[in-house]
């Protein structure tokens, strides 16, 4: 099934690199969005903390139907999850990026991107959270992460009041350590194998689930911890 016309911001690194590589070959037309280069779709170079930026990018996409918006950016503050992490010493800079990053910058797109959700029959908005910002897991003591990832579940929230009427899905998605790139190095410097975390085929099925819903329904929030 060919999923139409979608977005990934958050493309070059991670679960938005993964998941464009996934998605890859399933949409009409895929465009990743990030600062660095993504190898997949057309990349269009973004810097989602600039709202010049995103006005650029929402120029260059026109008018043309989204179908499919995936936000799956996101950072974290120096020495984040790590026993060297104190909040008293985190600069302005990481608090601020940290809040920027990963709360702004998708109220920001989502709200460029409406208009051509709107010319969507089937639109759906999916962003990634954390288990962190879930009920199931948090302990997390990294402050402008976590208040961001519950900030995420207001976002979904009120989206959801205010696009309901369009017929337009909005999901959030609370992963635990999904088998990235990145988390799979963390886990070997650990002494940990690959176990300790989640497949990334795992977060894929529940993505085309919600992608794969009528415009009757919605999925407002999965909550995916670690066993």
């Amino acid at each position: 099934m060919k999923y139409g016309n979608v977005i990934i911001f958050g493309a070059s690194s991670g679960i938005g690199l993964a998941t464009s590589e996934y998605l890859k070959d399933k949409c009409n037309n895929l465009f990743t969005v990030s600062r660095r280069v993504s190898p997949y779709g057309k990349w269009i170079k973004t810097d989602l903390t600039n709202v010049e930026e995103i006005e650029s990018l929402q120029n260059q996409i026109s008018d043309m139907p989204i179908d499919a918006l995936l936000y799956f950016g996101g950072t974290w503050e120096s020495n984040a999850f790590s026993p060297e992490y104190n909040f008293e010493s985190c600069s302005n800079y990481d608090i601020e990026n940290v809040l920027n990053v990963n709360l702004l910058a998708p109220i920001r797109a989502i709200q460029k991107f409406i208009p051509n959700l709107k010319k969507s029959i089937n639109a759906k908005i999916i962003i990634i959270g954390a288990a962190i910002g879930g009920l199931n897991l948090n302990k997390s003591k990294e402050v402008s992460n976590t208040a961001s990832k519950f900030g995420l579940r207001g976002l979904v929230f009120s989206l959801r009041q205010n696009l309901s009427q369009h017929k337009i899905g909005v999901t959030l998605i609370n992963p635990g350590n999904l088998s990235t790139e990145e988390v799979l190095n963390d886990l070997k410097n650990a002494g940990k194998d690959e176990t300790h975390s989640i497949p990334l085929t795992d977060l894929f099925n529940i993505v085309e689930l919600v992608l794969n819903l009528s415009n009757r329904t919605n999925i407002n929030e999965i909550d995916l911890p670690n066993m």
